[in-house]
């Protein structure tokens, strides 16, 4: 029998490589790799992992891993083509992070859990996130920052 741990990274490296949309697929892509799990327990397992859903551009959604620094590799770039960021501006301590319709939360909720020192926290629409940057904080310092989950090249 395998353990729960398994379960949990068995669950990321899913959601990372595949377009999941719902529970149903989910527990059936577990199936297939021997996990078999009641609905309840992958509810549980989703909130211990803090997996949100997104809207895609198509108009569907599909689950993210917020909390991974890889967001950048698994959800906004596709073959090193950018899918879901379009930019990112400045007005004064906050930072305007342009994105394709339904990346905007996912993207903020990874930032927030960072923790980082440069940002004290976000807000997010649809496909805007506003970051407020502590008193002091360097442009470049944020920009390398938010490198982590977005592709920024020579703002």
């Amino acid at each position: 029998m395998k353990n729960k741990k398994e379960r949990l990274r068995a669950i990321i490296e899913i959601i990372k490589t595949n377009h999941i949309g719902n529970q149903f697929e989910l527990c059936d892509k577990l199936a297939e790799r021997g996990f078999n799990v009641t609905q309840a327990t992958l509810s549980r397992d989703i909130k211990t992992l803090r997996i949100t859903k997104v809207a895609t551009d198509r108009g569907q959604y599909m689950y993210i891993v917020p909390d991974s620094n890889n967001l950048q590799n698994s959800l906004l770039m596709n073959h090193n083509q950018q899918i879901g960021f379009v930019s990112v501006d400045f007005s004064q301590n906050i930072a305007v992070i342009k994105t394709r319709n339904g990346y905007a939360t996912g993207l903020a909720y990874d930032i927030d859990m960072s923790q980082s020192k440069e940002i004290l926290g976000t807000i997010a629409g649809a496909d805007t996130v506003f970051a407020i940057i502590r008193e002091g904080v360097p442009r470049s310092a944020v920009l390398k920052l938010l490198s982590r989950f977005i592709p920024i090249d020579n703002q």
